[in-house]
């Protein structure tokens, strides 16, 4: 079984609400950790075995495959996720631009307000980007008024035309 399939098992099984909010709250802590080191060391690009890698992040590798799965469409090249294993050579070259749009698509706040995106980003162009989130996630109505117009060209309010 590949390591992503083994996460997706680790994610899925059964436990309390105590014993899944400490597994998430680890998790979170150390994703966040490997975040802020790509974020201070945003010129160079983290790259390694699986193993390796997951060590030098203190994750076990089927951690470090969840958080493959979290970044991976976040980078230039795309990573063959199912196919991952401890001898994966794994290139975290990241288009950081997608990455903050993908942080808060996620709704993931404690990422996105890190303090390192100072240096990647500029404030101007985070809040374009978060402009640019907020409008493609507007709800839009395709219902037509009454009191519209009617679509099919006639001059007519809708109510008194096709609506009718």
């Amino acid at each position: 079984m590949s390591l992503f399939n083994e996460w997706h098992e680790l994610c899925e099984k059964e436990r309390s609400e105590e014993e899944s909010n400490k597994f998430w709250n680890t998790y979170l802590e150390k994703e966040m950790k490997v975040y802020e080191f790509i974020l201070e060391h945003h010129e160079e690009v983290v790259e390694g075995n699986l193993k390796e890698l997951a060590e030098k992040f203190d994750m076990e590798p089927v951690v470090f495959a969840g958080f493959m799965d979290g970044i991976e469409t976040s980078l230039k090249e795309p990573v063959k996720l199912e196919e991952l294993s401890e001898d994966s050579n794994i290139r975290l070259e990241v288009d950081f631009e997608k990455l903050y749009y993908n942080m808060l698509d996620a709704k993931a706040y404690w990422l996105y307000n890190l303090p390192q995106w100072d240096n990647i980003l500029s404030e101007e162009r985070r809040k374009e980007i978060l402009k640019d989130y907020n409008k493609a996630h507007i709800a839009v109505s395709n219902k037509i008024g009454r009191n519209e117009p009617c679509i099919c060209g006639s001059g007519k309010k809708y109510k008194k035309c096709c609506g009718a």
